[in-house]
This record gives structure tokens, C-alpha cells and sequence, in this order.
């Protein structure tokens, strides 16, 4: 993830821009991440553990009829963390990851199933992934995807389909 997290943190000072994150399944993995990066205190906002259910809802923003509707691990989650986040950090870009690193199912989601949002507050993209491996493999995939899939978005790249949230 280092050679990821530099190029983020290169892309989003470049842009003198901003990234926050709220983190479910990865629990500050993805700010750890960044944070080892020199100099990423110009790029890195903050974030919030949102482990618990309801913190997603306290901390991140996530409204709680949504949880209610469509559980913690879903599509529509994930993208109101991102957006949440953003806005509670003040950052240009905020991620939102949920999932399952198992070894059990959540609420109807098996291990490997993770849900990362990505916000700059006009836009909002949601990638679904099924990613193989125990919990240290999921948790670094779904990093992994976040910094993949920001990237994407700040080089120019689709980063997904607009406005696109996978159920």
C-alpha cells in the first residue's frame, strides 16, 4: 500500500486537496496508510472509526432510517459515510468502507464483501468488491480499492459510473 498511498497523497497535494475517510471493516487503516506518507499531514483530514453501527450515524453522518433500510454493510452506506465524512472533516474528498472481513456473515453479507464510497460532494461513487482471503487480506483489499478507486478519480480516470451505487 505505500506505493499507492504516495501517489495519493502526490495526486491530492498536487490538487491541494483533501481526503478524510470513515472506516468500518478497515478501522483506520486507510488514514494509517496515508498517514505514513511524509507529509501527508497537508493531505489527510482525519476520519472516524465507525466499527459500531450506530457511530456511522453519530460520527459519520449516515442517516439512521438508512442503517434501518439497508443495514451497515450496503451500497448506500458507504456512500453516505463518504459524503459524511467529508463534510465533517471539511476535506475536497471523503471515502467511506464497509464490509465484511469476516470469518462470519453480517447481516446477510458474506466474508470478502466490502462497499467504498467516494465523495467530492458533487459526485458520489460506490464500488462493490468481493475480495478472497482471511480478515488482514479483505481489510488490506478494501484500502487497497479505496486508494485505487480516489486515484482514478484525481488523475482523470471514470473511477465508476457517476452518481453510481451498487445495492
Amino acid at each position: 500500500m505505500g506505493a499507492s498511498a504516495q501517489r495519493l497523497h502526490a495526486a491530492l497535494l498536487a490538487r491541494a486537496e483533501t481526503v478524510a475517510a470513515a472506516e468500518s471493516l478497515t478501522a483506520g487503516l486507510f488514514c494509517a496508510s496515508l498517514a505514513d506518507v511524509p507529509g501527508a499531514s497537508a493531505t489527510l483530514r482525519g476520519g472516524a472509526v465507525v466499527y459500531a453501527t450506530d457511530l456511522k450515524a453519530t460520527l459519520a453522518g449516515v442517516p439512521a432510517g438508512l442503517l434501518a433500510a439497508r443495514g451497515p454493510v450496503s451500497g448506500p452506506t458507504a456512500a453516505a459515510l463518504a459524503e459524511g465524512i467529508r463534510q465533517r472533516c471539511a476535506a475536497t474528498w471523503g471515502v467511506g468502507l464497509t464490509g465484511v472481513a469476516g470469518p462470519d456473515p453480517v447481516d446477510g453479507s458474506r466474508p470478502g464483501r466490502v462497499y467504498v464510497g467516494i465523495s467530492d460532494g458533487v459526485r458520489t461513487d460506490v464500488h462493490r468488491l468481493d475480495l478472497p482471503g482471511g480478515r488482514a487480506e479483505v481489510r488490506a483489499g478494501a484500502v487497497q480499492a479505496a486508494m485505487t478507486a480516489l486515484l482514478a478519480r484525481l488523475e482523470g480516470g471514470n473511477g465508476g459510473p457517476p452518481h453510481g451505487v451498487t445495492p
